[in-house]
């Protein structure tokens, strides 16, 4: 029987955590579905992907844009985002180089 994977956590990420499931565990936070404090370290991908589900379910009901949560919850995200971005520019991750021009 082969062992199932799991996540590394948020705080062990590559990248500094500007991946996928380093957005979704952030806009988890942001919508309250896990506690701040909860890096998903150890969870599998089913897990994850029933995170991804709800915190979808969430955007959905924004339209996916941020100008149309809550201020309280606006403040939240950008409060969560800018430190993600802090924490990974310290961690070595360049934003510059993970984008590329698509002819």
């Amino acid at each position: 029987m082969t062992q199932q994977k799991r996540y590394v956590g948020i705080d062990n990420d590559i990248n500094g955590a500007m991946t996928d499931t380093g957005k979704i565990i952030r806009d988890a936070w942001v919508f309250g579905l896990i506690p701040e404090t909860e890096t998903c370290e150890g969870w599998l991908a089913q897990g994850l992907e029933d995170l991804w589900r709800k915190v979808n379910a969430e955007w959905e009901k924004y339209g996916f844009l941020v100008g149309n949560l809550s201020p309280e919850m606006q403040q939240t995200f950008m409060r969560i985002h800018n430190a993600a971005v802090v924490k990974a520019k310290q961690a070595g991750w360049d934003a510059e180089r993970d984008l590329y021009d698509e002819i």
